[in-house]
């Protein structure tokens, strides 16, 4: 006789969504997944849980920025009372590629795919006890002078212990 076969284990349920701030649920876009898209997304997020973690490092050629930076660093710091440092390019480029391709800036909400028509991008700052990582949120909207001085005053309040966690959410 054969035993009877037991039946699958069911999926692990899912940690529930945080809800979205008020300010972009109007900016976002629900899309049903099918049911095909449903079983992928599921199995990648097996996989992620189970496959071993990687980092990858590339090498960027920085020296078109470098160039623009020292050209017209001072001008800037005259013009927006701040310094133009590198983590504004960096900021702007990544909210370049995240409009260009928007399913990167998207998460799965039970079987929905939501897609966000804004940027809140997290920003990595050294403190004395560790690294934290605030957000400069609507990062879409600004321009290199509000970003950069959004990120030295999140810096400063993450040096002095200010931040609050809404600050590091997003």
């Amino acid at each position: 006789l054969d035993a009877p076969k037991q039946a699958p284990a069911p999926a692990a349920p899912q940690a529930p969504r945080a809800p979205t701030p008020a300010g972009d649920v109007g900016r976002e876009e629900r899309v049903k997944m099918t049911r095909l898209r449903q079983t992928i997304a599921r199995r990648l997020k097996e996989a992620q849980n189970t496959a071993a973690m990687l980092t990858t490092y590339n090498e960027a050629d920085m020296s078109a920025i470098m160039s623009l930076r020292n050209e017209y660093k001072d001008a800037f710091e005259k013009k927006h009372k701040t310094k133009l440092g590198f983590m504004s390019f960096f900021v702007k480029a990544c909210v370049h590629a995240l409009q260009e391709v928007p399913e990167v800036n998207a998460e799965i909400d039970g079987d929905e795919v939501v897609y966000k028509r804004y940027v809140h991008m997290g920003v990595a700052v050294g403190t004395p006890t560790g690294l934290v990582v605030p957000v400069v949120r609507n990062a879409e909207t600004k321009g290199f002078a509000a970003i950069e001085k959004e990120i030295a005053e999140l810096g400063l309040r993450a040096r002095d212990g200010k931040l609050s966690m809404a600050d590091m959410q997003g």
